[in-house]
């Protein structure tokens, strides 16, 4: 049911007392252990344990633990996202999806494009990426790049191009971003038409506005199933295999 035999006697403590603290996902009044164990059994109950297993394997410290469960399991922990109209890459139908509020000039940005893109290629079917723009102040080109993405989208090139910039991130002016342009075959004129385009820059103004009503306040910001992830990039596939299996 739960494999706990890889933790130390004293994570096993740890795991124990967190499982018969923790209200299962349920919500019914009871444990995450006893619901598990049965007494009030649903399909959550087990995969919130294993979820706690793998927190305390992380060697993560317990108010982390919580935090962390409280966010993916708890009940006030739900977070509504209007999809809108945005950009989708995977099964438009999987029963996972990923919303990641991005901004195509930030480092942390970059280094989780390939987590998504592996996430995606190995849980083809399952998983769904919506992609929302939340371009930071401090990224003097991040808009310029967002327009770029918004420009291709119009020629039915956003993917393509999303790839490109976050490929090449340190190349992101706007000789840069016509380079790219012309990579993709796009239609130039029109590319230089939509990039000044004052509806187009409305698309990233109504995503940055959107997330700064949901509390975003870094990027990347990543809502898995309307929850809330931030255990970092290294724990992201685990947790959408999780998340599958629930």
């Amino acid at each position: 049911m739960v494999d706990t035999s890889e933790l130390t006697d004293a994570e096993k403590a740890v795991w124990v007392g967190l499982i018969n603290e923790q209200l299962s996902p349920c919500g019914d009044p009871v444990s995450v252990g006893s619901c598990a164990a049965g007494q009030a059994k649903c399909a959550g109950c087990v995969p919130a344990a294993r979820y706690l297993t793998r927190l305390v394997m992380a060697g993560h410290e317990r108010d982390t633990i919580v935090e962390h469960y409280t966010a993916r399991f708890g009940a006030t922990g739900k977070v509504e996202v209007p999809l809108g109209e945005s950009p989708v890459r995977g099964a438009p139908m999987a029963p996972v999806t990923i919303v990641e509020f991005s901004d195509f000039q930030c480092p942390h940005c970059g280094r989780a494009h390939p987590q998504l893109s592996r996430a995606l290629a190995e849980l083809d079917g399952r998983v769904k990426l919506i992609f929302k723009h939340y371009p930071l102040s401090g990224h003097p080109r991040a808009v310029p790049a967002a327009m770029a993405a918004e420009a291709a989208r119009e020629q039915g090139k956003f993917w393509e191009m999303h790839d490109l910039l976050f490929e090449h991130q340190d190349k992101l002016e706007d000789p840069h971003l016509l380079a790219y342009a012309e990579q993709l075959g796009l239609d130039i004129p029109k590319f230089k038409e939509a990039m000044a385009s004052p509806s187009l820059k409305a698309r990233i103004e109504a995503d940055r506005d959107l997330g700064r009503r949901l509390g975003v306040a870094s990027t990347p910001t990543i809502i898995i199933n309307g929850r809330r992830f931030g255990e970092g990039s290294d724990a992201l596939m685990p947790y959408l295999r999780e998340e599958v299996e629930l």
